[in-house]
């Protein structure tokens, strides 16, 4: 089992930065990717960015340029780093590990960021 403790959100005004931080714990080992997602109210749960093992990464148009995924391996923590946010970017943000062997996906709790314009 893996579990994933996220940390990082709050409330930031438009324009700033903040880094968002997924711990993982327990069967880290054949994690293929991590992830973050975010929902934001009356919407559906979209894909923010993704990091493979290898380390390639991949975004979602909206936050390209302005947001950067990455992990650090020794600490089975991952990192999302949020710079130029805007209040479209106003969501819970959740992380996400994946095993693509076993088909095993596991979510965060979530944690909140709100942009203020």
């Amino acid at each position: 089992q893996v579990q994933l403790v996220e940390s990082g959100g709050g409330l930031v005004q438009a324009g700033g930065s903040l880094t968002l931080s997924c711990a993982a714990s327990g069967s880290t080992l054949t994690i293929d990717r991590y992830g973050w997602n975010r929902q934001a109210p009356g919407k559906q749960r979209e894909r923010v960015a993704v990091i493979s093992t290898g380390g390639s990464t991949n975004y979602a148009d909206s936050v390209k340029g302005r947001f950067t995924i990455y992990r650090d391996n020794a600490k089975n923590t991952v990192y999302l780093q949020m710079n130029s946010l805007k209040p479209e970017d106003t969501a819970v943000y959740y992380c996400y590990a994946e095993k693509l062997l076993s088909g095993d996906f596991v979510w965060g709790q979530g944690t909140q960021v709100t942009v203020s314009s």
